[in-house]
């Protein structure tokens, strides 16, 4: 159980980042990444996803090609698919494992490529990921019991 904050996804947490290998779905299609699906998410179903199946496409990449992408919907509708997403890997039982290892401390995304929407910059940002992770978290332990 860890204790306090964990306000970076690398290291020895970096099974928290996106960009940690973990098959999920979105759509029948199995994306490597979070990242991947993600981003994936951000365009129409079909041919203009082919790129993210790119076995030498790496989560960073995947990242900078969805970047600025979805449309004018895309806002209302990212919590969502990432919550999903992120359920879908934590059922994997070792991730599973690891998260709830981090029960008790409050998860912050921090980051220095300055997405203060995910995660937190210089102690600025909303921490979307952080809150979604712990709200997955909080899921699981309640299933635990």
């Amino acid at each position: 159980m860890a204790t306090g904050k964990i306000d970076r996804f690398s290291g020895r947490y970096r099974f928290l980042s996106n960009f940690y290998p973990a098959v999920v779905e979105l759509d029948g299609q199995w994306y490597r990444t979070v990242e991947h699906a993600y981003q994936a998410a951000k365009f129409p179903y079909g041919l203009d996803r082919d790129v993210f199946f790119d076995v030498d496409l790496t989560p960073g990449q995947a990242k900078r090609f969805g970047r600025g992408k979805g449309g004018s919907e895309w806002h209302s509708k990212s919590l969502e698919i990432m919550l999903e997403l992120l359920r879908q890997k934590f059922r994997e039982p070792k991730l599973r494992s690891l998260l709830l290892g981090t029960v008790g401390a409050e998860l912050i995304e921090g980051n220095d490529w300055n997405d203060k929407f995910f995660g937190v910059v210089n102690g600025i940002g909303e921490n979307w990921l952080g809150k979604l992770l712990m709200a997955v978290r909080e899921e699981i332990a309640g299933e635990e019991l």
